[in-house]
C-alpha cells in the first residue's frame, strides 16, 4: 500500500478498538464509547492501531461476517475503498490461476496416459499346485484353469504302468490315476474312450462279468459315472455324467474315463452299486479313511485334480473318507466331482515329481501301476 493511502486511512480512522470477536474503528476525535449492540454482545474494547499492511480493516471483515454493522461516513468510505481492493485482488488471483493452468497444459504432452495408473496385463493362465495338510491326510491338488492352453484327456495302457511311466511315454505335464481295473488280469472294469474311440469296455472283462457276487449289480456297474471331454464346435467342454447319458446337442464325445461314484452335487454310492445297505455291502469302504483320488469341475469350467495321501506316521488311521472327499471338493470350488480309483492306485505326477497315496504298515509308499489315467497336456 502507498504511503499516501496509508495516511488517508489514518486520517479516516482515528481510534480503533479491539473486541473479543471483532475490531471497530471510529472517526478521528470521536468519543470513546460502547454502544448498545456492543453491550448486548458483552464486548470489551481497548485501543488498537490500524496496520499499514494492505489488508481490509478488521471491522470490514466483521461486517462481512455479520458480526458488526457500522454506518459512519468514514467507515463507509473505507469500506468502499477496500471492497474495490478485494475485487482487484480476486480478479488478479483468478487471472494467475488461469495463466498457471494454461502454462501447465501447454507444457504437458498432448496425452495423459502417462498420468493414469498402469494396468498390468493379467498373467498367463497356468496350472497351480497346492498341498494341504488335512487332519488325517495330505491333499495334493492341481488346478487347471478354464480356457487355458492346457487340456485334460484320458489315456489307457495295454499294460499297467506307474504314473511316472505314463509321463515318460506321453510327455504330459501332469497325470492322475483314473479308472478301476482288475490287477489280476490287468483289464479295465471301467469304460474308457480316447479320441472318440471306445478302447476299454468292462463287459469284456470276464472276471467282472462272471463274478457271482457282482452279478446283481452289473447293470449299475455298467452305468457308472464318467469324466468326459466334449468338442462343441470350436469349444472344449468337460462334464461328469453317467455312462448311458447322451452327449449335449451339437457336441461330440472325445474322451471319457469311468470310475465313481459321483461326489457332487450329491454322493451316489447306492445308485452306482457301490453300497448295498440291505446286505451291508460297501465295496469302497466309503466311511473308512484311505488314500483317494478325485476330479472336479468348477462353474467356470476349470478342472480340479485331487489326490489325498495317507500319513506315513499313521498307516492304519489316515487318509480321507468319501464323504470328507466330497466336502473337500466342494471347498475347493467344484460344482461337479467324482471319485476315481483309490487306495493303492492313488498317485499323482506333476512336473517331474510323483506323489503316492497309499503306505504299507511300515509307512513305506506303495507304487502301484495303473491301467488308465487323466493326462494334462498343452493343446
Amino acid at each position: 500500500m502507498s504511503r499516501q493511502k496509508t495516511i488517508k486511512l489514518r486520517r479516516l480512522y482515528g481510534k480503533c478498538f479491539l473486541g473479543r470477536l471483532l475490531v471497530v474503528c471510529q472517526p478521528k476525535n470521536a468519543p470513546v464509547r460502547t454502544g448498545e449492540r456492543e453491550r448486548e454482545l458483552g464486548l470489551g474494547f481497548k485501543p488498537f492501531t490500524p496496520s499499514p499492511f494492505p489488508f481490509p480493516p478488521p471491522s470490514l471483515l466483521g461486517e462481512l461476517l455479520g458480526l458488526v454493522s457500522y454506518s459512519s461516513k468514514p467507515y463507509l468510505q473505507a469500506r468502499k475503498f477496500w471492497v474495490k481492493q478485494m475485487r482487484k485482488i480476486g480478479l488478479l488471483g483468478l487471472t494467475l490461476v488461469t495463466l498457471g493452468t494454461w502454462f501447465s497444459l501447454r507444457s504437458s504432452p498432448p496425452y495423459i496416459s502417462s498420468a493414469l495408473p498402469t494396468i498390468k496385463p493379467s498373467p498367463p493362465k497356468t496350472i497351480q499346485y497346492l498341498e494341504r495338510i488335512l487332519p488325517q491326510g495330505i491333499a495334493h491338488i492341481l488346478l487347471i484353469p478354464a480356457n487355458s492352453r492346457f487340456v485334460v484327456t484320458g489315456a489307457l495302457s495295454a499294460k499297467a504302468n506307474t504314473v511316472e511311466e505314463f509321463a515318460q511315454k506321453r510327455k504330459a505335464i501332469a497325470i492322475l490315476n483314473a479308472g478301476f481295473f482288475d490287477p489280476a488280469n490287468q483289464k479295465s472294469t471301467s469304460y474308457v474312450v480316447v479320441a472318440g474311440q471306445l478302447v476299454a469296455d468292462p463287459k469284456d472283462n470276464e472276471r467282472l462279468v462272471n463274478n457271482p457276487q457282482l452279478k446283481p449289480y452289473l447293470a449299475q456297474i455298467f452305468n457308472r459315472t464318467e469324466f468326459r471331454r466334449y468338442q462343441c464346435g470350436q469349444t472344449i467342454r468337460y462334464s461328469i455324467a453317467l455312462h448311458n447319458e447322451s452327449a449335449p446337442a451339437d457336441c461330440q464325445l472325445v474322451d471319457a474315463i469311468g470310475a465313481g461314484p459321483r461326489l457332487l452335487p450329491e454322493l451316489t454310492l447306492v445308485q452306482e452299486g457301490f453300497v448295498d445297505n440291505a446286505l451291508v455291502r460297501d465295496a469302497l469302504g466309503s466311511n473308512q479313511l484311505n488314500a483317494r483320488t478325485a476330479v472336479g469341475i468348477t462353474r467356470d469350467g476349470s478342472i480340479i485334480l485331487v489326490m489325498v495321501a495317507q500319513k506315513p506316521s499313521q498307516p492304519n488311521n489316515s487318509g480321507i473318507s468319501l464323504l470328507q472327499l466330497a466336502d473337500l471338493m466342494k471347498i475347493l470350488g467344484a460344482s461337479e466331482a467324482m471319485n476315481l480309483d483309490g487306495g493303492s492306485s492313488s498317485s499323482l505326477y506333476y512336473l517331474g515329481k510323483t506323489f503316492y497315496g497309499k503306505v504299507d504298515l511300515q509307512g513305506n509308499l506303495i507304487k502301484r501301476p495303473v491301467k488308465s489315467v487323466l493326462l494334462v497336456q498343452e493343446k
